[in-house]
């Protein structure tokens, strides 16, 4: 006789879940709003406009980042039916179109914006407001959060902009020596790829410049394809890579306050007419000036000495530390790992022009880069743990890549001189540390995988009687 059952024990219901999903969207929602506020007003400090003030711009005024805001459009569109989609498309065009017009018929320029743009922004609105006022339980919210993600999207950019004004503001001195004395460590990479892509002559530079600015569109299409059932499915997937560039893009900017670095295209400033011949708009590409340590870059290595604070401008971002293009584009190679063979071999492509971009061009050194991957991984990490449950494996992996990027951010300021006085030692090291950091992400998030479902076996056929 069977003994007495064992008392079950209580489950979560969805619907208990419910009001403190809520309260954590609505905490979101306020720290978010409170973010922007405090940049709107620090930045007003500073005597300019801040995020908030130029997104309410673009309602009417010419768009500064036209092909952004139909970005948006586009990631908005995602819980919208095909035919919804088309009439949302043509709404954007036609609206642009109008804007044209009174433009050109009141004599207005676009004062340095895009001649596009606002149209898409008005129909990001536009969902908003047949949301509230037409849609409602599941399908409503589902609207909403496809608002929210487009003018997340572009938020995050006014954002970033504002981050980098401020760090040219706020930090008068950078760190450059440092990071140059450590990058001896790594064979000074910047220098031996800034000759690389010269030598490539103007097809070379050009294709690499086109792959680092046109970063964003390589991401919303690869959001795109993640997101391409979410009108069918009627939800988000749990993990997709707009969450993470968001994420990247609010913390990232932090490090620039606390380790401030130009590059050494500004740093180690090279004049103008070194790219004439690799360019079309080598006039164009802006260099250290006087404020320069010395005119190196990319033809002499800077030499081992002291390092020490240098003084720079208040106009060029101190935007180096971590290398946020670099983490970018790791995200968008970690997220086309699990979709068709096409776009695997585009984000692997994306990642590693990216890479040749950021140093080629000046814009980065070498450690830039390491500290840019190890930042990424523990982003990644941490979003897919919060995803799991926040097991331990999961919390050891983002505790340990914490303290890689410290340990790494700390090795740059306080040992640069003996790393570059001992690189045979300090460069093994410091490519070690990223690897164990790559090696742990592989085997947690493997192990988070749904394996895949074994084939069923197919029953033998018996041979037919004669």
């Amino acid at each position: 006789m069977p003994g007495p059952r064992a008392p079950e024990r209580p489950t979560s219901s969805p619907a208990g879940r419910r009001p403190l999903r809520t309260a954590l969207w609505a905490a979101a929602g306020a720290v978010t709003l409170g973010f922007l506020v405090a940049l709107e007003v620090t930045a007003r400090g500073y005597g300019v406009a801040g995020p908030l003030t130029h997104q309410v711009r673009e309602v009417v005024h010419a768009p500064k980042s036209g092909g952004l805001l139909y970005a948006a459009m586009a990631l908005t569109m995602v819980v919208l039916t095909w035919r919804q989609r088309l009439i949302a498309v043509a709404a954007a065009i036609g609206i642009d179109l109008v804007f044209l017009l009174v433009r050109r018929a009141a004599d207005i320029g676009t004062g340095g914006g895009h001649p596009f743009g606002n149209g898409a922004l008005w129909v990001i609105l536009g969902c908003a407001v047949v949301a509230v006022t037409r849609r409602a339980g599941p399908e409503r919210l589902l609207m909403l959060k496809g608002v929210g993600l487009g003018l997340l999207l572009v938020a995050g950019r006014k954002t970033g902009d504002t981050w980098l004004l401020i760090t040219s503001k706020s930090r008068p001195t950078v760190l450059d020596q440092y990071v140059a004395m450590a990058d001896h460590a790594l064979g000074q990479p910047s220098w031996l790829v800034g000759r690389v892509v010269a030598s490539t002559g103007s097809l070379g530079f050009n294709v690499l410049d086109v792959v680092y600015g046109q970063l964003a569109v390589a991401a919303v299409l690869v959001a795109l394809y993640q997101l391409r059932g979410v009108a069918a499915e009627g939800r988000f997937p749990r993990h997709h890579l707009v969450r993470s560039f968001l994420v990247i893009g609010l913390l990232g900017p932090a490090f620039y306050m606390v380790f401030p670095v130009v590059g050494p295209l500004f740093a180690y400033g090279t004049g103008t007419e070194y790219w004439a011949s690799v360019s079309l708009w080598a006039e164009q590409i802006p260099s250290g000036g006087h404020l320069a340590v010395a005119h190196l870059w990319p033809e002499t290595l800077p030499p081992v000495g002291a390092p020490q604070p240098m003084p720079f401008d208040g106009i060029t971002p101190r935007n180096c530390m971590p290398s946020l293009h670099t983490a970018w584009a790791t995200a968008i190679f970690l997220h086309t790992r699990r979709g068709p063979r096409l776009l695997r071999h585009a984000g692997t492509f994306w990642l590693v022009a990216t890479l040749a971009a950021t140093l080629g061009f000046g814009y980065h050194y070498g450690v830039d880069l390491l500290a840019g991957v190890v930042f990424v991984l523990t982003v990644e990490a941490a979003l897919r743990a919060h995803d799991t449950g926040w097991q331990r494996p999961g919390v050891h992996l983002v505790a340990y890549g914490a303290a890689v990027l410290a340990a790494l951010l700390l090795s740059y300021r306080y040992l640069a001189l003996p790393m570059a006085q001992h690189p045979w030692l300090a460069g093994p090291l410091l490519l070690l540390a990223t690897a164990s950091v790559v090696l742990g992400f592989v085997r947690t998030t493997t192990a988070w995988e749904p394996a895949d479902p074994a084939p069923v076996p197919r029953p033998e056929t018996q041979p037919e009687p004669a």
